[in-house]
C-alpha cells in the first residue's frame, strides 16, 4: 500500500532526474545553435566591413558613406561578440547546474533525502532571465522545486540590454578602431571617424541604411 501511495502521490526521483536532464540537454543544444548562428553573423559582418572599405577606396565620391557604414558594421560586430561571450558564459553555468543536479540526485539515492542548493538556485535564477532559455529554464525550475533542489521560483525575464550601452563615446570609438584594425589589418588606409555633421548625400544614406536594416533584421531574428 505504501509503495502504491509513493507512486501516485510522490514524484518519482528517477522520472524527475530524467526530466531535468532532458531539459538541461535541450537548453545546451539551444545555446550551441545560437552560438553557431552568432559565429555565422560575425563572419558575415566581417565581410561587410571589408566590402564597405573597398567601396570607399575605389569610389572617392562614396568615401564618407562607406566610412560611416564600415564603422556601423564594426559596432554590430562588437555587439555580436559580446553576445557570444554572454552565451558562452551561460553555457558554462548550465553545465555547472547539470553537474550539481546529478550530484544532488545521487546524494538522494544514497541518503534518502535532498537539501536545497543555493548555488543551483543562483545559477538557475541567472539563466532563466536569458531570452534564449526562458521557457525551458522555467520548466526546469519547476522540476527542481518539485525535487526539493531549489526552494523558490526564479525571477521573471529581464529585458535584454544593449551590449554597447554604458560605454562613453570615446571608449566606444576606441573599440570600433580596434575592430577595424583587426579586420582591415592588411590594408594601409584607416577608416576615419565620421562626424555627425559630415553625412553623405541622401541616396548614399538610403543605401547605407538599407544595408544596416538588413543586418539589424538578422540580429533581431537571432535574438528572438
Amino acid at each position: 500500500m505504501e509503495s502504491l501511495k509513493a507512486v501516485f502521490w510522490k514524484p518519482d526521483p528517477k522520472e524527475q532526474m530524467r526530466k531535468c536532464n532532458s531539459l538541461l540537454r535541450s537548453n545546451q543544444r539551444s545555446l550551441d545553435r545560437d552560438i553557431l548562428r552568432l559565429k555565422q553573423v560575425e563572419s558575415k559582418t566581417r565581410t561587410l566591413i571589408v566590402a564597405a572599405s573597398k567601396r570607399g577606396q575605389k569610389n572617392p565620391s562614396q568615401a564618407k558613406s562607406a566610412a560611416m557604414e564600415t564603422r556601423t558594421f564594426a559596432k554590430e560586430l562588437i555587439r555580436v561578440r559580446r553576445q557570444q561571450q554572454r552565451l558562452a558564459t551561460s553555457k558554462a553555468q548550465l553545465q555547472s547546474v547539470q553537474m550539481q543536479v546529478s550530484e544532488a540526485f545521487s546524494v538522494r539515492q544514497i541518503e534518502g533525502s535532498i537539501k536545497a542548493s543555493a548555488s543551483i538556485m543562483k545559477d538557475v535564477n541567472s539563466l532563466v532571465k536569458l531570452p534564449e532559455l526562458t521557457g525551458t529554464m522555467q520548466q526546469l525550475s519547476n522540476e527542481l522545486m518539485k525535487a526539493g533542489i531549489i526552494e523558490e521560483m526564479v525571477g521573471d525575464m529581464i529585458p535584454e540590454v544593449d551590449d554597447m550601452e554604458g560605454l562613453e563615446d570615446e571608449e566606444a570609438e576606441s573599440e570600433v578602431d580596434k575592430i577595424l584594425g583587426e579586420v582591415l589589418k592588411d590594408r594601409t588606409s584607416k577608416v576615419p571617424s565620421v562626424p555627425t555633421d559630415q553625412l553623405a548625400d541622401d541616396a548614399e544614406v538610403e543605401d547605407t541604411e538599407a544595408s544596416l536594416e538588413q543586418m539589424r533584421g538578422r540580429l533581431e531574428a537571432l535574438r528572438n
